[in-house]
């Protein structure tokens, strides 16, 4: 049995230690809110926070993961940056099929985490990887500029 701790609680899985991440999550746990994309760690449909920092777990084998704080998409309801950035999605409707997005979302929270007052370049270095086939690249800027100007106290 590995114990992994997703979103603020211990759950036990009983998985060779070399399996993905992303099926610990997805197929024992119900953690469906993280996607497979590629597999390859290219796409960022995968991406949750690994100790904070935005990690594919497609690759990332759970006897890796094990010892780490865990943070899916369905963990951002509790948490107040993942909620403004999550509203600023809604607001400008990102989603197209939607299918990226919540690692789009991960990899945005992780961004303004660490800078609350990113410029466009920083921005795009930051969702680097992530890929939406729907092509709403813009959007997505305007809603991490958005929710980041609500962090600021400014909109």
């Amino acid at each position: 049995m590995t114990t992994l701790h997703i979103n603020g609680r211990a759950q036990q899985v009983d998985l060779p230690d070399e399996t993905p991440l992303l099926w610990a999550l997805r197929d024992e746990l119900g953690h469906t809110g993280t996607k497979f994309g590629c597999g390859m760690a290219l796409c960022g449909s995968c991406t949750v926070h690994v100790d904070g920092q935005p990690t594919r777990s497609c690759t990332l084998p759970i006897g890796t993961a094990k010892n780490h704080k865990i943070t899916t998409i369905e963990g951002m309801e509790n948490d107040r940056v993942g909620r403004v950035v999550q509203d600023a999605w809604t607001e400008l409707g990102v989603a197209q099929c939607g299918y990226c997005q919540a690692g789009q979302i991960m990899s945005a929270v992780a961004l303004l985490k660490q800078n609350n007052r990113p410029t466009d370049k920083q921005i795009d270095t930051a969702m680097n990887g992530n890929i939406c086939r729907c092509g709403t690249y813009p959007r997505i800027r305007a809603a991490i500029q958005l929710a980041a100007r609500r962090l600021q106290g400014a909109a």
